[in-house]
C-alpha cells in the first residue's frame, strides 16, 4: 500500500536521498557528470528539513510513503517519492507553483506521481490559487507525464548547470480545475 501524507522533519533524510537519486538517474546524459557527482544527500537532506519545519506561507511538502509488500524492504514503512509547492515564486496571489516531484524509479508508472500531484494540486486550490505552474527541463524524458495531465507549454528559460545551458519549459494548469480533474483518483486506486 502507498499512502500519501505531508512530510514531517523525520522524513527529510529520505526526501534528500531521493532527491539526489532520481537527479543522477534523470538527468545523466542532460546535466553535467560532474555537478550530478556533487549533489550531496546530506546537503539536500538538510534544505528538506528546514523548509518542512519551516516553510514559506502558503508552502506544503508531501510524501509517499509504501508499506507491506510495496515497501522497498517488504515490510517497514519507507518514503519513495515526495512533492512540493506553493505560491507561484513569480510572485502572483493568485497563481500556484509546482517546485517538486520526484519518485524512485520502481514507483513510477503506478500512479504514485498523479497522486502526489493532486495532493499538491488540492492543497494549492485550498490556499485560493487559479492556476499552477511547473518548470521541468525540456530534455526530462518524464515531460509526457505532466503534459499528459494537461500542463500546457506557455515559458521557456534557460539555465546553467557547472556552465552548461539547459532549456526549461513552463507548463500551465489554468484554471486549477483541469490539474484537479486529470488527477482524480480513478477506479483502481
Amino acid at each position: 500500500m502507498i499512502a500519501i501524507r505531508r512530510a514531517r522533519a523525520a522524513d527529510a533524510e529520505a526526501i534528500g536521498a531521493i532527491h539526489v537519486a532520481t537527479w543522477r538517474s534523470t538527468y545523466a546524459g542532460i546535466l553535467p557528470d560532474s555537478y550530478l557527482a556533487g549533489l550531496s544527500p546530506g546537503r539536500q537532506a538538510a534544505g528538506w528539513r528546514r523548509l518542512i519545519t519551516a516553510p514559506p506561507p502558503g508552502h506544503a511538502t508531501f510524501v509517499a510513503v509504501a508499506t507491506g509488500p510495496d515497501s522497498p524492504d517488504g515490510a517497514a514503512p519507507a518514503v519513495v517519492g515526495f512533492a512540493s509547492g506553493g505560491r507561484a515564486r513569480s510572485g502572483a496571489r493568485e497563481a500556484g507553483e509546482i517546485e517538486t516531484l520526484y519518485l524512485l524509479e520502481d514507483f513510477r508508472e503506478r500512479g504514485v506521481g498523479r497522486r502526489l500531484m493532486r495532493a499538491v494540486a488540492a492543497h494549492l486550490n485550498a490556499i485560493g490559487c487559479r492556476s499552477v505552474t511547473l518548470w521541468v527541463l525540456k530534455d526530462n524524458p518524464t515531460r509526457w507525464f505532466y503534459q499528459h495531465l494537461g500542463g500546457r507549454p506557455v515559458a521557456e528559460q534557460t539555465l546553467r548547470f557547472a556552465g552548461q545551458p539547459v532549456v526549461q519549459l513552463g507548463l500551465l494548469w489554468e484554471p486549477i480545475g483541469v490539474l484537479l480533474a486529470a488527477t482524480a483518483p480513478t477506479a483502481n486506486q
